[in-house]
């Protein structure tokens, strides 16, 4: 499914609505997220239109995975925050609200930042057999169609 409907980002993107601006090259804008979750909080978009993270080219994802440690490296220094989530939603079922593919970086400071829980279970080697059989097969047909 490549349905991209129009977002508060591709407005942004288009100039329409300002925002606080740290980045922006060619194909990807990176902005201060007004709602954030601790000081600091900075949204890094790419310029392709895509709701999703497995629709994106690689061409856009080269790009947003490029610059994404070089502006980790500028709100730690900018915040002094030594610790950060990267955060990454696809869907309204995983909290994506602007369906727009969008990376959070978040810094953490003591218990400001993004809260995690963890409810971890197990894989039995036969799960996992049936898991790598199906996604080898899934990359197997991507790189054909390359």
């Amino acid at each position: 499914m490549d349905i991209h409907s129009e977002t508060i980002f591709d407005k942004i993107i288009a100039g329409e609505i300002p925002c606080h601006k740290v980045y922006e090259d060619e194909h990807v804008l990176v902005f201060l997220d007004i709602g954030p979750i601790s000081p600091g909080h900075t949204l890094v978009i790419p310029k392709e239109r895509k709701a999703f993270l497995h629709l994106l080219s690689d061409q856009a994802a080269e790009a947003v995975g490029r610059v994404l440690p070089r502006l980790c490296r500028a709100v730690m220094a900018a915040t002094g925050a030594e610790a950060y989530n990267i955060l990454q939603n696809n869907g309204s079922e995983a909290h994506q609200v602007v369906m727009h593919v969008h990376f959070h970086i978040i810094p953490r400071f003591g218990s400001r930042g993004l809260g995690i829980g963890w409810d971890t279970g197990s894989l039995e080697s036969r799960d996992a057999e049936v898991l790598l059989e199906k996604m080898h097969a899934a990359l197997a047909e991507s790189a054909e169609g390359e």
